[in-house]
């Protein structure tokens, strides 16, 4: 069985963060491991506070997950602190980690600041040239490039210079626009574009984690980074429009749709 770890937050309500990575994990049949940077109290309706895991303690999970077992792909979600950027630096580079997928979280659906301002050009120094992929969504290519970004064209744009800052893949999401849903992949020569229907629910809390989750759930199956975008992109839409109304805002999408309806549960 291939071995993923995701290094993010913990997501009290379970839709986003280390619960969602680890039910991802579970539905590609992929064995999931954790290293949690932070606990967040949060659930449908928003953020309400952040504690950060010091950095030593993420350091130290991550020397115990690697010195035991083999690590097939890294997912990185949220990391708020500089010093702990550097510290999972410096163990996926220890240990030679492969197949890393990098979210650059940095702001909550609700408008919560999730990465401290000084932490951002650490995770674009240290983190993005070890990234096999970066999947910013629109808001976050933004962030990262201080770029506009309305439409396709910039969304094109933004993803070039992403790529010139070292991951040797760039993910700029587009479910941000008002136009039709397309997410764009450059690899440093072509740009592959991967349409899809617009689904007409509320109910989207942890779907950047899960498709980021899911990328690196096909990398570790072996998979190549365009076929992997294309199998998580197609598990994430299925997963959206069996999204579940539970809580009183937004709600989380449903990780094990099909492994339901195979076992008929549904």
């Amino acid at each position: 069985m291939k071995k993923v770890l995701t290094i993010a937050g913990s997501d009290s309500s379970g839709g986003a963060g280390i619960q969602a990575d680890l039910k991802t994990f579970s539905a590609h049949g992929v064995f999931g491991m954790s290293v949690i940077t932070a606990v967040t109290a949060q659930n449908t309706q928003g953020v309400w506070a952040v504690q950060d895991i010091e950095p030593e303690i993420i350091g130290k999970q991550i020397t115990a997950v690697f010195e035991d077992i083999q690590v097939d792909a890294v997912k990185i979600g949220m990391v708020s602190q500089e010093n702990a950027i550097k510290t999972i630096a410096h163990g996926l580079v220890k240990f030679g980690a492969k197949n890393v997928v990098l979210d650059p979280v940095m702001i909550s659906k609700s408008g919560f600041n999730l990465l401290q301002p000084e932490a951002k050009e650490a995770l674009i120094a240290e983190l993005l040239p070890l990234a096999v992929i970066a999947t910013p969504n629109i808001h976050e290519a933004q962030a990262i490039t201080g770029m506009e970004i309305r439409n396709i064209q910039e969304m094109e744009e933004a993803a070039e210079v992403i790529f010139q800052m070292g991951p040797r893949n760039v993910l700029v999401k587009g479910g941000h626009l008002d136009e039709e849903a397309v997410d764009v992949l450059f690899d440093g020569k072509e740009m592959h574009h991967y349409k899809s229907h617009r689904i007409h629910t509320k109910n989207t809390h942890g779907t950047g984690c899960t498709l980021s989750s899911a990328i690196a759930s096909n990398l570790a199956l072996g998979y190549s980074v365009p076929e992997a975008v294309e199998k998580a992109k197609q598990y994430i839409t299925i997963a959206i429009e069996h999204s579940l109304a539970i809580g009183k805002g937004v709600g989380p999408t449903n990780h094990f749709y099909i492994l339901y309806k195979k076992a008929g549960v549904l």
